[in-house]
């Protein structure tokens, strides 16, 4: 793409790119429980103590707690937790293709699921870049959320046609950051850089790259342009919903509202905490005379003006209606739990809850969990397609892809294992290696079962006909 055409692009996409990246840094300072409520502490929580020495502003008000309350990353790690912690079983009907794309997608590929989800909850869509390295491997890691801007078709197959990245690089020769843009299209990636987001010096990276011959393997040169040869714009979207929007903006309100009301909660029992003493002709000089003969000889001295006179000193308490605000916070909790379809983890209770019992409390965070994983899977098929292209799988865009995802939850163990032994004579191996609780890779448990059954095959002969050879004795005999 030439610089002119590409200063064009990047001005028009600013607006939606800025747009898109406030939404993720807020929802990404609340992830990091750096709540609204700490925006005056440059997002970290503190407490009184923390600001002592400052000039109060008001007398009645001196106290000023910032503390932030974690409840966005409990509901995103506990959906990532609950739908990624063990990644899900691809089957594309070939027990050999199945293994190398398993091997392909390496053992941290649970990790990297687990971590899409939570960009997804944080920025809407999560982003994954794939690519064939110099040793002619597939290759693919996470690209933050906030470096990508897609252009879409505007049909309604809404195709993604190119796609901008912009990231900031440092230059080893100057020490200072530059912008760094790719331009992404089926067959090319295009570098430019600029010193700022005004583009006024943008201009091509000619060195980016390095070309070689393709006969003879020497290096002829670099460009700023790379022919990736992959057939389609290698960056897979992992949106979170329909609409790609944060998780954060759905309950938002209700997390500032607790921060709030408990924050000053907090600052009431900071300013109100001690008895004031109301003193009536007091026969002092000083307050610190008054401390003194309080501590050392627990009296104070006052002056009696004569009969009807007042004189002494009263003590002031002030109540603080706990009551109310310990009832607002319980509710705007449960509130926040409620919008956000999480599980309060105080809600476990009992030690030994029934399998249905525990369904019940997941039955929210199962139905977010599992509009996730629905679009989630179609951003992995593209993915396992992707590595059979690269394999050269005749059908790669073709084949079948099943994809068995599995839940981590707490459950109860003994009542599952009850279940499977009931219904084991009626029910396939298969299933019955899928819902057995202690089996954690069930295609593994079958080819182990497989494997077990012939060993002892070999072994001790044939356990459908033990006596064989002594009953082909006896007809011979008769």
């Amino acid at each position: 793409m030439e610089v002119a055409k590409m200063k064009k692009l990047l001005e028009s996409t600013q607006g939606t790119r800025n747009k898109f990246n406030t939404k993720y840094r807020k929802s990404k300072h609340y992830y990091l429980n750096e709540n609204d409520i700490t925006i005056k502490n440059h997002g970290e929580s503190k407490t009184k103590e923390d600001d002592e020495g400052k000039k109060a502003k008001s007398l009645l008000r001196s106290a000023d707690n910032r503390v932030s309350s974690n409840f966005h990353q409990l509901l995103v790690d506990q959906e990532a937790g609950y739908l990624a912690t063990k990644p899900p079983t691809i089957d594309v009907d070939d027990d050999k293709l199945n293994q190398e794309i398993k091997n392909t997608l390496g053992d941290n590929f649970g990790l990297r699921l687990n971590e899409l989800v939570v960009d997804a909850a944080n920025a809407g869509v999560a982003w994954l870049h794939y690519w064939i390295d110099d040793n002619r491997q597939f290759r693919y890691a996470l690209v933050p959320p906030d470096q990508i801007t897609p252009i879409y078709s505007t049909d309604l197959n809404r195709k993604l046609v190119a796609l901008r990245r912009s990231y900031k690089e440092l230059d080893p020769n100057t020490a200072k950051k530059y912008w760094v843009h790719e331009y992404w299209d089926e067959k090319t990636v295009t570098v430019f850089k600029s010193r700022d987001e005004q583009f006024d010096d943008l201009g091509t990276i000619d060195d980016r790259f390095t070309s070689y011959d393709v006969t003879t393997g020497i290096e002829t040169g670099s460009s700023g342009v790379n022919h990736h040869g992959l057939g389609r714009i290698p960056f897979i979207a992992f949106p979170k919903n329909k609409e790609q929007q944060p998780d954060l903006y759905h309950y938002k309100g209700l997390i500032d509202v607790y921060d709030k009301i408990y924050n000053g909660y907090v600052n009431d029992l900071d300013d109100i905490q001690q008895v004031f003493l109301i003193l009536k002709n007091y026969d002092g000089q000083d307050y610190d005379e008054f401390r003194k003969n309080l501590l050392d000889n627990k009296a104070i001295k006052v002056t009696n003006m004569g009969n009807g006179d007042a004189s002494g000193v009263d003590q002031m308490v002030i109540d603080i209606p706990t009551e109310a605000r310990n009832s607002m916070l319980e509710t705007t909790k449960t509130n926040i739990f409620v919008t956000a379809q999480g599980i309060d983890p105080t809600d476990f209770k009992a030690n030994n809850a029934t399998g249905t019992a525990i369904k019940m409390l997941y039955s929210h965070l199962e139905l977010k969990a599992a509009k996730t994983e629905a679009y989630f899977r179609d951003a992995l098929t593209e993915l396992v397609r992707a590595i059979m292209n690269w394999k050269h799988v005749p059908n790669a865009d073709s084949r079948p892809i099943e994809q068995t995802w599995t839940r981590t939850a707490i459950q109860n163990d003994v009542e599952k294992a009850q279940v499977v032994a009931q219904l084991a004579n009626w029910t396939s191996k298969e299933a019955i290696a899928k819902a057995n609780p202690i089996v954690e890779d069930w295609q593994q448990e079958l080819k182990d079962e497989q494997e077990d059954l012939k060993n002892r095959n070999d072994e001790y002969g044939n356990p459908d006909n033990l006596n064989g050879g002594d009953d082909n004795d006896e007809e011979k005999e008769s």
